[in-house]
């Protein structure tokens, strides 16, 4: 599934990258603004996915190694 999103955002950023080029035409319209801004939001939401994935995983890593830390304290094995 990461593959798919890599992709959607590399799509996404070639898109951009002709962005300057396309500007003037896409933002003199209300509905051009809109997809501009639409995009911009997809953006932000694939990249906070990732993150947010990569976060939850290292949370999740260092509550077992306390919890475990905590029951072998409570042995007197630590």
């Amino acid at each position: 599934m990461s593959l798919i999103q890599g992709g959607m955002l590399l799509g996404l950023l070639t898109l951009l990258s002709a962005a300057p080029v396309l500007q003037a035409g896409i933002l003199a319209t209300p509905i051009g603004q809109l997809l501009v801004v639409l995009v911009g939001i997809a953006i932000v939401i694939v990249v906070g996915r990732i993150v947010l994935r990569i976060a939850w995983r290292l949370v999740t890593i260092a509550a077992v190694i306390v919890g475990i830390a905590l029951v072998l304290s409570m042995f007197g094995l630590l």
